[in-house]
């Protein structure tokens, strides 16, 4: 994640998160850390959030008799932690999400399986209707702790140019 001290006064810095547009190369791939642990509990909570009643995230009984033997976790559970794991780093300075594409969901996900996220810059142009912006699309992969994919996703972020972001209007 890029982060930086901004100083605000003598002796004084405050912490600064996120990329904005001119930050953005294509080809480059980001990291996000630290890895994330998902529980049985927090994918029940979400199906119950979410009014997702599919009895293979929440009854253990019930998914003893699939093929994978046990509970798997939501896969839009999967998807906003994901999601949430490059925010500080990707779209922390974005003006808003414009779209999502091609979400895969690749490889189950089970209770106590830790995930990782990286993403890689596809491209980037200026917004022609907002000069103060630009248009950046970047594509996540999600690992699991023995590295198998278990979702992908593209999505394109409007992020405001140096100067231009809320952080920098708000004094942040």
């Amino acid at each position: 994640m890029v982060q930086q001290s901004k100083q605000i006064a003598e002796n004084r810095y405050r912490e600064s998160f996120g990329r904005y547009y001119e930050d953005f190369k294509v080809g480059d791939v980001y990291e996000h850390r630290p890895g994330r642990t998902v529980t049985q509990t927090e994918n029940i909570w979400f199906t119950l959030l979410t009014m997702n009643k599919h009895p293979m995230h929440f009854d253990e009984e019930y998914a003893k008799h699939s093929e994978f033997g046990q509970c798997i976790v939501a896969s839009p559970f999967t998807l906003a932690v994901l999601v949430g794991m490059t925010v500080s780093d990707v779209s922390q300075k974005a003006i808003a999400n414009l779209g999502w594409t091609d979400i895969k969901m690749t490889h189950p996900v089970f209770a106590g399986d830790t995930l990782y996220a990286e993403t890689e810059v596809m491209s980037k142009r200026e917004s022609g209707s907002r000069p103060n912006a630009g248009l950046v699309t970047v594509r996540t992969a999600g690992n699991n702790q023995r590295g198998e994919v278990v979702c992908t996703f593209e999505r394109t972020i409007l992020v405001a140019k140096q100067g231009h972001g809320v952080d920098d209007k708000a004094g942040y």
